[in-house]
């Protein structure tokens, strides 16, 4: 029997072990130049060279980005529920309400007139999600936003690099968090990025970061210890230096799949849109999971669906969305399932997994 193909893959090499030696011998392990490094060649290589600060992880980030901002209790922030249940959580940690919104069942990123809809008195802000790599509509969602006189947040955890029309996402919003989790497009092992729109916004994100402070001892607020090390921060400055290779593979393979998958639906991308293909998401209409189920054991191609159960029937987040009816969220966390699209896939392997849909959705038909 073949080996199984993976869903991801993270790929850590010894460019990124002699990094992690180096800062071990330099004896600076903590938050510090490491750091500093990697905020401004993740600014210039990604964001235009806007403002960066790293954080210890993507939900820190997000955290942190909306108390920056202002956000807290009696507030209203407008997310998809169609997501990792981070975006939703970030909100509720501030004290604030985070309001579910439908996506578009094309790209599955928030739908504009599902946001306008849920616009209420209350309402700070709006953050969608670039998700799988495909970014939300900002240029719809920016003028809702400047009609309402709301704020614009951006959750690109998997949109590295991704684009609208040659713009980057993590340039639109008021702040944007990029994730660096071990499966992301790049990782630093754990972390995050935070860009910033303002100068405020970023030395808000610093001294929320490291305990109110941006000088040892003088704590000017109350704040966390949500610093990224310099050990994370080293392996990070190396996948930089290899993410837009990465990057290109991922499209390369997507091309290939788009071309040669057939019994499934494949994704669709915006027009002007530079998709970064975190994920690969297909729909499959009839029996999801034994698709899945069928592509491992009968074919051991892996998968995964991403995500099962929408943020507003989540016991941790559904008393902020009581009879709350989203169905293209709900259809699309029935039918979706991502298939591996990592660069560290072999001609073969994509041979194989088109080989093994093509069997599965024909049984299936």
């Amino acid at each position: 029997m073949p080996d199984l193909i993976p869903a991801a893959k993270p790929l850590i090499g010894d460019d990124e072990r002699a990094a992690v030696d180096r800062v071990l011998r330099s004896g600076m392990i903590a938050q510090g130049p490491e750091v500093a490094a990697f905020e401004r060649e993740f600014a210039d290589h990604f964001v235009d060279g806007r403002e960066t600060v790293a954080v210890n992880s993507g939900t820190s980030g997000l955290h942190l980005g909306l108390l920056a901002c202002g956000i807290g209790p009696g507030d209203e922030v407008i997310v998809p529920s169609f997501t990792f249940a981070a975006t939703g959580n970030s909100v509720a940690l501030t004290g604030a309400t985070p309001v579910f919104a439908d996506i578009d069942p094309v790209t599955f990123t928030l739908d504009v007139a599902s946001v306008e809809a849920a616009i209420t008195p209350r309402t700070r802000a709006i953050m969608p999600v670039h998700l799988y790599g495909h970014p939300a509509d900002m240029v719809g969602l920016g003028e809702l936003a400047e009609r309402h006189g709301i704020a614009l947040f951006e959750d690109a955890a998997q949109a590295h690099g991704a684009k609208i029309a040659d713009r980057p996402v993590g340039t639109f919003g008021s702040f944007t968090m990029f994730s660096l989790y071990p499966t992301k497009n790049m990782t630093s092992g754990e972390g995050g990025m935070v860009t910033a729109g303002s100068a405020e916004i970023a030395r808000a994100l610093r001294l929320l970061r490291n305990q109110g402070m941006e000088r040892q001892y003088e704590n000017e607020i109350v704040g966390f210890n949500a610093r990224m090390t310099d050990l994370h921060a080293a392996i990070g400055r190396v996948q930089l230096t290899k993410v837009d290779a990465w990057t290109q593979k991922r499209r390369e393979n997507a091309a290939f799949l788009d071309t040669h998958l057939t019994g499934v639906e494949i994704p669709v991308v915006a027009p002007g849109v530079h998709h970064v293909y975190h994920q690969y998401t297909i729909r499959v209409r009839d029996d999801r999971d034994g698709f899945v189920r069928a592509l491992r054991e009968e074919h051991q191609v892996g998968s995964g669906v991403y995500y099962p159960i929408p943020n507003h029937r989540l016991p941790s987040l559904t008393h902020f969305a009581p009879g709350l009816d989203l169905p293209q969220t709900e259809n699309a966390a029935s039918e979706v399932v991502s298939l591996p699209v990592h660069p560290s896939l072999s001609d073969d392997d994509l041979g194989r997994i088109v080989a093994a849909v093509a069997a599965v959705a024909g049984a299936g038909s």
